[in-house]
C-alpha cells in the first residue's frame, strides 16, 4: 500500500496579556476538556527552541484581533467553534452569522477521512470527493468491502484517488482488525498523547493529519501546521529561520496559549490562502506602503525587522 505522505499539500484547503482591537474580540476559543495527562509540558529535552522567546501571549492576542476585524471569523469554521462551546459550560459564542447555527456532528472517523481526501487538492474538490464516497456508500463497511477501483473512480475529483484509497482502506482494514468495528469514538475519552500514538498506528497518517483530529473532530487545544501556517510563522518571526514544520509545529504549541490555538489556527489559515506576502507567494521583503494599506501581519513583521 502506497503511504500518503504528510507532505502533501493542505487544500487551498483543518486561540495572556489583552489588546485593544479595533473591532470586538469573540469570546475565548474553549480550552479542551482532557484530562491532566493532556497538560504535556515541554522539557528542554523536547523544547526544539527553548531560548526563542516568541510568540508572545500578547503577540497571539494582537494577531487573532488584527485578522478577526480584517476577515471575521470563517465561515467553513463556525460550525466547529459552536460545537466547542456546546462542550464547554460557561463559554459565550458570539458567531452571528446565521450560515453557521449549525454545529457539527461528524464522527471522529469522518473527520480523518475528510481530512485525508482534502490533501493535495482544493477545498471544493475534496468535499465533492468526501460527498461523493459518501453517498455512494452508505457506511465505512460498505467502503471497506468495495472494491478498490469503485473507491477510486467515486473520490478521483479529488485528485491522488489510488494513494488516497489505498490509504482510507488500510486504515479501515487496520480498525476493524484491532477493534472489531468501524468506529473511533473511543478516542474521545483518551488523553492527547494517548490519541496521537492511537492515530499515527495507521500508515499514512502523519503529525499534521493528527493535529487536525484533534483540534477540529476532538476539541482538543492543538495547533497544526500546514504549509500557509509555517510560512506565516516565519514571516512573523515566530520560529527562527532555520526551523522545520516539525519544530514548528512543536515550538508553537509551547508558545501559543490553549485558549487563542483554535481562532488564531483557523484565522492564519484563513489569510495564508488569500495574502500572497504574507504566505511567502510573494516578496519577502514587503515595500512599506504594503505594510500600511493592505495586511496587519506585515506591519508587525516590517516593525521587528
Amino acid at each position: 500500500m502506497t503511504k500518503l505522505r504528510e507532505t502533501l499539500k493542505t487544500p487551498k484547503r483543518k486561540k495572556p496579556d489583552d489588546q485593544s482591537s479595533p473591532s470586538p474580540s469573540p469570546s475565548p476559543s474553549p480550552s479542551s476538556k482532557s484530562s491532566k495527562k493532556d497538560n504535556v509540558s515541554a522539557t528542554p529535552s523536547n523544547e526544539p527552541f527553548p531560548d526563542f522567546s516568541r510568540p508572545t501571549a500578547k503577540e497571539c492576542r494582537t494577531v487573532r484581533d488584527d485578522l478577526l476585524a480584517l476577515h471575521g471569523f470563517p465561515k467553513e469554521f463556525i460550525k466547529y467553534r459552536k460545537q466547542r462551546s456546546l462542550d464547554h459550560i460557561g463559554y459565550e459564542n458570539d458567531d452571528d452569522d446565521s450560515s453557521g447555527n449549525e454545529c457539527c456532528n461528524e464522527s471522529v472517523l469522518d473527520g480523518l477521512i475528510s481530512t485525508i481526501l482534502s490533501q493535495n487538492t482544493t477545498e471544493t474538490n475534496s468535499q465533492k470527493a468526501f460527498a461523493s464516497l459518501k453517498s455512494s456508500f452508505p457506511t465505512w463497511e460498505c467502503v471497506l468491502a468495495a472494491d478498490a477501483k469503485l473507491v477510486e473512480d467515486t473520490i478521483r475529483c479529488g485528485g491522488l484517488a489510488p494513494t488516497k484509497t489505498s490509504c482510507i482502506k488500510g486504515i479501515l482494514s487496520s480498525l476493524f482488525q484491532k477493534k472489531g468495528n468501524l468506529c473511533l469514538e473511543y478516542l474521545r475519552e483518551l488523553s492527547i498523547e494517548e490519541i496521537k500514538r492511537e492515530l499515527s498506528c495507521f500508515r499514512g497518517i502523519g503529525p499534521k493529519t493528527v493535529a487536525c483530529v484533534l483540534m477540529f473532530q476532538l476539541q482538543r487545544d492543538d495547533f497544526p501546521v500546514d504549509t500557509h501556517i509555517f510560512q506565516i510563522a516565519k514571516t512573523l518571526h515566530w520560529v527562527p529561520a532555520a526551523a522545520d514544520v516539525k519544530k514548528t509545529y512543536i515550538h508553537l504549541n509551547r508558545r501559543i496559549p490553549d485558549d487563542l490555538k483554535f481562532d488564531l489556527n483557523c484565522l492564519i489559515y484563513t489569510h495564508g490562502k488569500v495574502c500572497r506576502e504574507c504566505s511567502g507567494k510573494g516578496s519577502n521583503k514587503p515595500k512599506k506602503e504594503q505594510c500600511d494599506k493592505l495586511c496587519p501581519l506585515l506591519r508587525q513583521s516590517s516593525n521587528v525587522i
